[in-house]
């Protein structure tokens, strides 16, 4: 605010100058309120564990104690919308976090805190910043979407955290560096905490700290900081959010109807077989001694490089997948394959060669990597998974679940015209090598169910 003083203001007007700069300065400094006042913890509450709590040189210092779990220090107001900002410091070997729009109560898991989870991860994989849903659904944003934030932590120094929480969108950043962006409507209000993650008998990591300061909110924010293009998860089903419609971001099944697509093979969506309900799109499972019904469908348009989000549900040793670079002969669909199974219980899993067939694989190529960044990537039999698909203009191709990259591949180089080669499509010429195909869902007369199916051209 510029304001400019000319030399003929009158006494009155100096003074209403003056009063008009002295609220003005008010107003600024009132927007921010300190959660911490530097020498108690007043205001804050302990949780769930029996970790210690101290305050030293201005700063809240968590220790890591024996067979404690998980720790959290609360405050004792509850938060919706705001922006936090601190400044946090981990020894290494210790995990931790800071929880915001958390929540516990004595009939949820006897108290368990859970909520949303600011990551602090001093480990190799780097996912300080990364949005973790503690006691609840686990992980919402890995550092795997936005791999560049990976090297954003400092080690045995003070890094600046901010959180953002505007409605549904929640947003993080690291020493000033935008990493997670995650759209949520879950949790709406909660707590802020301050976790000492639980470390068993670990001697290694027994008395190790982890020290926050500079702690303030803000809670007069009413609009989100806007993305700076890297990936946004949208978890509210089959939405496009503002930021994602800035990145030509679109629905490819609207969550309603079955405009948009095709039987395979036809120009109709199928009369049976397919069934649309409070937003989700599921195949209905042939019933015993009826001729099957259905068939794979398709989108009406080709694509080439894209980007594609999406979740599915299969049910226990149900088999569908999603074709891409799809081609049409008569009532089938020919193309590369993100398949769907129920690894444990179809058969099929055990089929093709080195577990190329499980879910997530490249259907009868390139098996999925399910061992990645430190820990087996879940799959949620009955329950919603996340799935992606990515064709880069250069012919790179990748395969996600559930927030980590579990195949990749260059479509058309030397080792993918050997994996055809040897495989149940090695007499399709040019498999999978169009410039552009339609994207289908398969039907393998098994209960399987897709929502939130977006996509963006590349």
């Amino acid at each position: 605010m510029t304001i400019m003083i000319k030399k003929q203001l009158t006494p009155f007007k100096l003074i209403a100058l003056f009063l008009l700069m002295t609220l003005f300065a008010s107003t600024a400094r009132a927007e921010w309120e300190q959660l911490f006042d530097r020498e108690t913890l007043k205001g804050w509450k302990i949780k769930n564990g029996w970790a210690e709590y101290r305050v030293e040189d201005g700063a809240i210092v968590g220790k890591s104690v024996p067979k404690s779990p998980n720790t959290f220090l609360t405050t004792e107001k509850d938060y919706g919308d705001f922006v936090l900002e601190l400044e946090v410091k981990v020894d290494k070997g210790l995990n931790s976090g800071i929880q915001f729009r958390s929540l516990s109560f004595p009939e949820y898991r006897e108290g368990r805190v859970h909520g949303y989870q600011y990551e602090l991860d001093t480990a190799d994989r780097r996912w300080t910043a990364g949005i973790y849903d503690e006691g609840r659904r686990g992980w919402l944003y890995p550092v795997e979407f936005n791999p560049k934030a990976k090297n954003l932590f400092k080690q045995g120094a003070w890094n600046k955290v901010r959180i953002e929480c505007v409605g549904s969108s929640l947003r993080t950043w690291l020493n000033d560096e935008p990493v997670s962006h995650v759209i949520d409507d879950l949790t709406s209000k909660g707590f802020i905490a301050l976790q000492v993650h639980g470390v068993g008998n670990s001697e290694e990591n027994l008395g190790k700290e982890v020290a926050w300061r500079n702690i303030r909110i803000n809670t007069d924010v009413k609009k989100p900081t806007k993305s700076r293009g890297f990936y946004i998860r949208n978890m509210v089903p089959n939405t496009v959010s503002t930021d994602e419609k800035a990145r030509k971001w679109k629905l490819l099944w609207d969550g309603k109807t079955s405009k948009g697509w095709r039987k395979v093979g036809a120009k109709t969506f199928p009369k049976d077989g397919w069934d649309m309900t409070d937003g989700v799109l599921t195949v209905v499972p042939d019933e015993e001694g009826k001729k099957p019904t259905g068939g794979d469908i398709v989108a009406v348009d080709q694509y080439g490089a894209f980007e594609l989000d999406f979740e599915f549900l299969p049910t226990r040793g149900a088999n569908s997948g999603i074709k891409y670079f799809v081609t049409e002969s008569g009532n089938s669909a020919l193309g590369l394959e993100y398949q769907i199974l129920d690894d444990k219980v179809h058969p099929d899993a055990k089929q093709g060669a080195a577990s190329n067939r499980t879910c997530a694989s490249l259907y009868d190529l390139i098996p999925a990597e399910r061992f990645v960044s430190y820990r087996n990537v879940p799959l949620n039999i009955g329950n919603w998974n996340h799935g992606r698909i990515v064709v880069r203009p250069n012919d790179r191709v990748e395969h996600w679940l559930n927030g980590f990259k579990v195949v990749q591949y260059d479509r058309g180089n030397n080792i993918y015209r050997a994996l055809v080669a040897r495989s149940k499509y090695k007499d399709k010429e040019g498999f999978g090598l169009g410039e552009k195909g339609y994207i289908a869902l398969t039907d393998h007369h098994d209960k399987v169910s897709f929502r939130s199916i977006k996509i963006r051209e590349l």
